[in-house]
């Protein structure tokens, strides 16, 4: 679990970078940040939202704030809640991590299938290695780009340039992205050009 706990991420309060690193230090700065006196923190405006970024996938991360430090900390660390058993064991090789779904082809992919040698299990196993040692640096940058826009939409939907600035990014234009975010606030711009190109 202290992988979870380690899992590079970034906060922002409004548009300021509230925090960056490793989870649990960004989790207990936001806490802190969260029981600060607006009145006292004259930079600060009430109304700004906190939010937390996961830096590899762009996506907010929810926190559980409540009690003492230690006790957000523990939540952190809790293992996800196993998916409810369907009441009947199902197909493949479950001991070995096989797990049996539904892939839905046309005929004549099966007919392509059931005459390669060790048959179609074997054979797609074959095509999904192949195709993710292939495909590394475009699956990367789908990745970024995928992030990039994870965040801008979360934190930059209302500013200027947004759609232009999406458009740029799904088009691998790093040039042009730069350009419509130029006006942006510099941490937010910042962090997507960060998570969008590297």
């Amino acid at each position: 679990m202290t992988e979870t706990l380690s899992r590079p991420c970034t906060a922002f309060e409004g548009s300021r970078l509230l925090s960056a690193g490793p989870l649990a230090e960004v989790a207990l700065a936001v806490r802190r940040a969260a029981g600060r006196d607006p009145g006292r923190d004259p930079g600060r405006d009430p109304g700004d939202p906190i939010l937390v970024f996961d830096d590899a996938t762009g996506g907010v991360v929810d926190l559980d704030l409540r009690g003492s430090d230690d006790d957000v900390l523990a939540r952190l660390t809790e293992p996800a809640p196993a998916p409810a058993a369907e009441g009947r064991r199902g197909r493949g090789r479950p001991r070995l991590g096989v797990v049996s779904r539904e892939v839905t082809l046309l005929p004549r992919h099966w007919d392509w299938l059931a005459a390669q040698p060790g048959g179609a299990s074997v054979t797609l196993r074959k095509l999904v290695d192949e195709a993710r040692r292939g495909g590394g640096e475009q699956e990367r940058a789908r990745k970024a780009r995928d992030a990039g826009y994870r965040f801008m939409s979360a934190m930059a939907g209302d500013l200027p340039g947004f759609e232009e600035a999406t458009r740029a990014l799904f088009a691998g234009d790093r040039a042009g992205f730069e350009r419509q975010i130029a006006e942006w606030p510099d941490a937010v711009r910042g962090y997507a050009v960060h998570l969008a190109f590297g």
